[in-house]
């Protein structure tokens, strides 16, 4: 059987010791290791972080809005007249750019209904949020 070359020939170990580190490289390495690291305490001591660094997951006052992110049911409503995404935030060219649509489709001297046109105009007032008063 021929040697294969990840084998040694039994007699040819070398025999290596590891040198004993100094006492003072030791203390050193572990003074190094507990400043570094996810885990050590000792790096997050001498950074502060800033005040406007990291913002809240939380949804802003103008999402709970009718144009914002999480509208409420009336507002789902309004959009769904208009053809308009359900959720998420929209602009007001986009709410007027449905308006416009629908009410050329459903505006009375076109044909259309009176009552359809009444409600594509206060699902507009109600999502810019126009009143009567």
């Amino acid at each position: 059987m021929t040697p294969s070359t990840l084998e040694r020939p039994a007699g040819q170990l070398i025999a290596t010791t590891i040198p004993a580190k100094s006492e003072s490289q030791q203390q050193r390495r572990t003074d190094a290791a507990a400043t570094k690291g996810f885990g050590s305490g000792g790096a997050a001591k001498g950074r502060k972080r800033k005040a406007g660094g990291k913002r809240s997951p939380a949804l802003s006052k103008a999402d709970w809005g009718p144009l914002g992110k999480h509208p409420d049911l009336d507002a789902i409503v309004a959009r769904q007249r208009l053809h308009l995404a359900l959720c998420g935030r929209l602009s007001e060219l986009e709410v007027n750019q449905a308006w416009k649509r629908c009410a050329s489709e459903h505006h009375p001297d076109r044909g259309g209904e009176h009552d359809t046109m009444q409600l594509v105009n206060g699902a507009r007032d109600l999502l810019l949020g126009r009143s009567l008063s």
